[in-house]
């Protein structure tokens, strides 16, 4: 069965499961995850990068289950998610300000929120923008920070799309170019899968070494 924008039934439909997502709703789907992941901090726990590699996937129609999408449609409705997910938290954070954030006393958002700030401190706007696209929570938070901090309209939005694109066709065609090449690719969905979440989670990981590392340099000096 094909998939072109809708899939399935979306009764039973489980969000943290990129296959669950996909079978209930098809690339329509894809463009909704990533725009409530990017746009929207209640988003913040979906899983893009799963759902991006894990729908590159299936467009390949080598699968042994039933769905197969449409590698186009696939591409277009991961970036309209992304890029317009992006415009609208940077609107958000423009019109609320830092009271959005402040808001939020979830710990990872806040944890988000520090990365982000680090991010645009320590590589300046266009860099972090970019950066961020790869960063689970960073990707959320730092569209509406963007906002709330005033960077320029015209230079958010020229490297959220650059990032966005870079991101999300990147990683599609990373699962597709894989299933393209392993016959009956989803008997490995899962650790494949899991290595995704690993190697997207690397980034921030190094980030929290560093900033622990680098307090800990710091309270030695005051020591001394």
């Amino acid at each position: 069965m094909t998939a072109s924008l809708f899939a399935g039934s979306p009764l039973a439909v489980n969000v943290l499961d990129t296959q669950s997502l996909l079978s209930a709703f098809g690339v329509f789907g894809i463009a909704v995850v990533l725009f409530a992941e990017t746009g929207l901090l209640v988003g913040f726990f979906l899983p893009g990068d799963s759902l991006l590699f894990t729908a590159g996937l299936l467009c390949t129609g080598s699968s042994t289950g039933r769905l197969t999408l449409s590698l186009p449609l696939t591409l277009l409705a991961a970036a309209a998610g992304a890029l317009v997910g992006a415009q609208c938290g940077y609107l958000i954070g423009r019109k609320a300000g830092g009271a959005l954030l402040a808001r939020h006393h979830e710990g990872r958002l806040q944890q988000g929120a520090q990365r982000a700030q680090e991010l645009l401190d320590r590589y300046g706007h266009a860099k972090a923008i970019v950066l961020a696209r790869f960063i689970p929570i960073v990707r959320t938070v730092l569209n509406p920070m963007a906002g709330a901090l005033g960077v320029p309209a015209r230079t958010f939005t020229l490297w959220q799309c650059v990032g966005g694109l870079v991101w999300t066709q990147g990683l599609v065609l990373a699962g597709y170019a894989l299933g393209s090449s392993i016959p009956n690719v989803d008997r490995y969905l899962l650790p494949l899968v899991a290595v995704i979440v690993a190697v997207s989670l690397a980034p921030l990981a190094l980030e929290l070494r560093r900033a622990r590392a680098a307090g800990r340099t710091s309270k030695n000096g005051i020591d001394r």
